[in-house]
């Protein structure tokens, strides 16, 4: 799902189009015999796959670890070494970046939604170990077993979800 990875989008587009893949991956997984009466929550679990809005932001976490560690270019116009910085108490993490001006309101608005600053809010919201880890390998492990033990519950069309289903926003009610 490529253009769910762009680097700005809005989030009225973003979610009408989550909505309306996930009620594709709704549809066939209604499909799996062994998942006759079960809610597409239920569905996700039973299958153990996670959501669209889950694996981008899955993808978000990776892929910044990967540009900490060299393996990917990193697209910004600060040099790695101005992008982290490693806290004593917190480990690893990922610097937001300045705004310079008063934005308008749209503006700012662009800025929270772009990949740059929406990574790095999630990034920092890791736990320690997910950031920290050594390896491709002990990442995806540890960040697999993380999100794991978070509740799967995207918004699609027929259900009542309680939230938006974001990480960063259950990370920051604290609801986890």
């Amino acid at each position: 799902v490529p253009y769910l990875c762009s680097f700005t989008y809005s989030k009225q587009w973003y979610q009408r189009r989550v909505r309306e893949l996930e009620g594709v991956q709704r549809f066939f997984t209604r499909r799996i015999e062994e998942c006759k009466g079960m809610d597409y929550w239920e569905r996700l679990s039973f299958l153990k796959i996670q959501s669209l809005q889950r694996r981008r932001e899955r993808f978000m976490v990776i892929h910044l670890w990967k540009v900490y560690h060299g393996l990917v270019p990193n697209h910004t116009t600060r040099p790695v070494e101005e992008s982290f910085k490693v806290h004593e108490r917190l480990g690893l993490q990922a610097k937001l970046p300045e705004l310079h001006t008063e934005p308008q309101d749209s503006v700012g608005t662009l800025r929270e939604r772009s990949f740059s600053v929406r990574a790095a809010k999630l990034f920092n919201r890791m736990p320690k170990e997910v950031r920290e880890s050594s390896t491709m390998e002990e990442l995806k492990i540890t960040l697999g077993n993380f999100l794991n033990g978070i509740p799967d519950h995207p918004p699609v069309r027929g259900y009542r979800s309680p939230n938006d289903n974001s990480l960063v926003t259950l990370l920051q009610l604290g609801s986890v």
